[in-house]
């Protein structure tokens, strides 16, 4: 081995090192027995709500601590995190619901004695309860179910009892027409206005792979109606979401042509969407060829064709998009690769709300000026992401290039939580240092490059297409056969 090949293997060593030594500095303990970790642990900076465990953020801390055997730490995890869940419904508006998961938990001390204390969005930014912790947190359930061959934990009472009050709240009847999930701006990842409200693709997305998480868990008997609305449930949605969200030249020329103002059940816009909306020229020089990818939201008058990186990789990952669909996502990551990944994997969405669209959708958002956080910054967690798609795929190589561009800067950036600017170049303004889920993203993009059998921890068997057809005979024979399911 030559001396470069040799300090690269070194500093590689010396940065894997320190990025094990900050996740052990953030985990956090409760009476004794470690149940999550810190958003962040950097001590030269007031905490505010980075002290905290949130349930998105631990899920990349999870996986890796399944990946190294150290089971015990998700457990907890998910037994902790379940009692905080509410089982009774609350008779305050101002309460949160039965069966809400919290977006986040803290250690407390009362007169001596320790509690959790969990934040449901009383206290988050704009008051907004998360929608994806439930989601996430079945995905996880099914992951330590799959890591540990252990079906004992999601068999317990207490645990088939949470995931079916989960269910009932994701399959509730609603003011709604579609299988999608309704839900407002702030709801997921994209934790501030930022015009995702109604049906983001991420929620969906994690919708479906939570409802097939579900579907394995809940095994108990007197779960029968919520198992066959779940069967119900999930072709119309991932059939809606394969047809109507997906956009490449050919679908784009399809929209370019719609029709608008139709009326009845022949109509082919369903959504009428007006052409004049919609970013035609840019979109059909930045689409490639083979490219394609699944819009950001689609709702009454309404496709956003920002490309959003969490909801394309874990539709992926998930087997919510076809082989087809799948190879076309990567295809334009790579083929955009400056400006999807740039200098630090990857974009959280493309492009960035600029001018009068921004001030008006993010109404000013300091925060979220253009190509910043989450109006198009860079955040380092979506490379494990982007590494399971990639295994998905075949497409390893993309991957191990993505990986090399983070190992680069991150830890002599000191593990930002984001990074700002078109190519991800400057560390984020307000960007907290040794950020738990950037170390973490980190790590298990490299243990999933080096270990492809590791991605049925959050993977799924190809869903049957016989099943999607089904969708498709709804949305030409209108919205009563949705009803009556």
């Amino acid at each position: 081995m030559q001396l470069n090949d040799l300090n690269a293997a070194e500093n590689t060593e010396n940065i894997d090192k320190e990025a094990w030594e900050c996740l052990e500095n953030s985990i956090l303990y409760y009476q004794g027995r470690p149940v999550g970790t810190l958003a962040a642990y950097d001590p030269s900076v007031e905490a505010l709500n980075y002290d905290q465990c949130f349930i998105r953020d631990f899920v990349s801390s999870a996986l890796i601590f399944l990946v190294k055997g150290r089971t015990n730490i998700v457990k907890n995890f998910l037994e902790e995190t379940l009692k905080l869940q509410p089982k009774k419904r609350a008779l305050d508006a101002y309460k949160p619901g039965k069966g809400l998961i919290p977006a986040s938990f803290k250690v407390v001390n009362i007169n001596g004695e320790e509690h959790l204390e969990a934040d449901f969005g009383e206290h988050a930014i704009a008051r907004v309860t998360p929608v994806d912790s439930c989601l996430w947190w079945l995905i996880l359930l099914r992951a330590y179910v799959v890591s540990t061959n252990d079906y004992s934990l999601a068999k317990q009472p207490d645990f088939q009892i949470g995931i079916r009050l989960i269910m009932e709240i994701c399959l509730a009847n609603r003011f709604d027409m579609y299988p999608t999930l309704l839900v407002p701006d702030g709801a997921c990842m994209i934790d501030r206005r930022m015009g995702i409200y109604g049906h983001p693709l991420e929620i969906q997305v994690l919708f479906f792979g939570a409802l097939r998480a579900a579907r394995e868990l809940l095994i108990c008997k007197g779960n029968e109606d919520i198992v066959e609305a779940m069967d119900n449930r999930l072709p119309l949605l991932c059939g809606h979401l394969r047809q109507h969200y997906w956009i490449d030249i050919s679908r784009l020329n399809a929209i370019y042509r719609f029709k608008s103002e139709e009326y009845g059940k022949a109509a082919v816009n369903l959504f009428n969407i007006y052409v004049d909306s919609l970013p035609y020229y840019e979109l059909d020089k930045w689409l490639p060829r083979k490219g394609g990818y699944l819009a950001g939201n689609v709702g009454p008058s309404q496709l956003d064709t920002r490309f959003f990186a969490l909801g394309n990789l874990m539709a992926i990952i998930s087997d919510l998009s076809t082989e087809e669909q799948s190879q076309a996502i990567m295809t334009l990551i790579e083929e955009r690769w400056d400006d999807l990944v740039g200098d630090m994997p990857m974009k959280i969405c493309f492009p960035a709300l600029e001018n009068e669209e921004y001030r008006v959708v993010t109404g000013c958002d300091p925060k979220n000026i253009p190509w910043s956080y989450h109006n198009a910054g860079s955040w380092p967690v979506l490379m494990w992401m982007l590494a399971a798609a990639a295994v998905k795929t075949n497409r390893i190589g993309m991957a191990r290039k993505a990986l090399e561009i983070a190992k680069s800067r991150l830890s002599e950036d000191e593990w930002p939580e984001y990074y700002d600017g078109k190519k991800g170049r400057l560390i984020g303004k307000q960007a907290r240092k040794y950020q738990t889920w950037t170390i973490t993203g980190y790590l298990l993009a490299k243990e999933i490059i080096n270990k492809p059998d590791l991605l049925p921890l959050v993977s799924f068997n190809e869903f049957p297409t016989e099943s999607v057809s089904r969708a498709c005979e709804f949305e030409v024979g209108g919205l009563e056969s949705y009803m009556s399911l």
